[in-house]
């Protein structure tokens, strides 16, 4: 089935971009290393000005940090999870692992009830369990929350680049879904892509 077969909105295709579409298509196939334009990205692609926001969002999540890529995608793949979008975790648990991150942690994230089912270390579990409140129930988040991932390990710089990759996870699936692309894993083009070998895309 076509990835694009439920999307409620227009999508230009790669070939008929032109000024600053084509622009920005192709400074987003040279920020995520990939042969095309993922559809997350076409979504906007009759609004460039809009699209514009979304790239400079994924640069700052993904191009430019402080904690390891594979940590910011595992940030990204478990915000998706919570928000069930199959189509951001498919993505992003191939980015995941494309940097380093275990198979077995990548297959945990897409049937995990919650972050205790995860295959990894207790001070991650300490930030995927803030980022977890903060999609679900960020007015709920005290002085206390902050300090308990402090104490586990996490700096404010580091804390405060979770807190937008998830924030923007929490926007980007809500476009995803809300707009049609969202309803299965198998819609991610990139999903479908063999994870490379040498630890990065």
């Amino acid at each position: 089935m076509d990835a694009t077969t439920h999307v409620r909105v227009p999508l230009v295709e790669e070939g008929q971009a032109e000024g600053r579409l084509a622009e920005l298509y192709a400074d987003i196939k040279s920020n995520t290393n990939l042969p095309f334009v993922p559809d997350m990205f076409r979504l906007l692609s009759t609004r460039p000005d809009l699209l514009e926001g979304v790239v400079a969002g994924y640069k700052g999540m993904f191009i430019t940090g402080i904690m390891p890529r594979a940590t910011r995608e595992l940030i990204a793949a478990w915000t998706s999870k919570v928000n069930q979008c199959p189509y951001c975790v498919g993505t992003h648990n191939f980015f995941f692992q494309a940097f380093g991150g275990p198979q077995e942690t990548a297959q945990a994230v897409e049937s995990a009830e919650s972050v205790e089912d995860l295959p990894v270390d207790e001070r991650t579990k300490v930030l995927l369990r803030l980022l977890t409140k903060l999609s679900k129930e960020a007015y709920k988040i005290t002085d206390v929350d902050w300090k308990v991932a402090t104490d586990a390990g996490w700096t404010s710089e580091e804390l405060l680049e979770g807190f937008f990759i998830a924030g923007m996870f929490n926007f980007i699936t809500r476009m995803v879904d809300g707009l049609g692309l969202g309803f299965s894993v198998a819609a991610s083009r990139v999903s479908q892509q063999e994870v490379p070998t040498g630890g990065e895309v």
